[in-house]
């Protein structure tokens, strides 16, 4: 089954928890919360809403692109660059990338991933 057309006013959009594993995160107490609007058949593509307040994480990305609605973040990918994004910007992850997120305003992204 797939998902309808639809629109969702983004900045409203009401999301779940989304705990992190206290693995993942190095400085602050960084809360996440999401929701997933569409999902493939086969569970490989999503696109959605995530959210994360202030802090530092690490993660392992998926394939992914996404704009950031609000809120500033830079991200450091292992053995690339470093990101700074904002309200407005578009940015591309891959697969496996190694990152560290240093949130300094509550960012909230919409996004489309790839899972493998």
């Amino acid at each position: 089954m797939t998902t309808p057309s639809f629109a969702v006013h983004i900045p409203d959009a009401e999301l779940d928890p989304e705990p992190l594993d206290p693995a993942q995160i190095v400085s602050g107490t960084p809360e996440v919360t999401g929701k997933v609007l569409a999902e493939s058949a086969d569970g490989r593509q999503l696109r959605g809403v995530w959210q994360i307040t202030p802090g530092v994480v690490t993660d392992v990305e998926a394939d992914e692109m996404f704009v950031v609605l609000s809120g500033r973040a830079t991200i450091e990918v292992e053995g690339g660059p470093t990101l700074e994004v904002g309200p407005g910007d578009c940015a591309v992850l891959r697969e496996g990338d190694r990152t560290t997120w240093t949130v300094h305003e509550t960012l909230r992204k919409a996004y489309a991933i790839t899972l493998p």
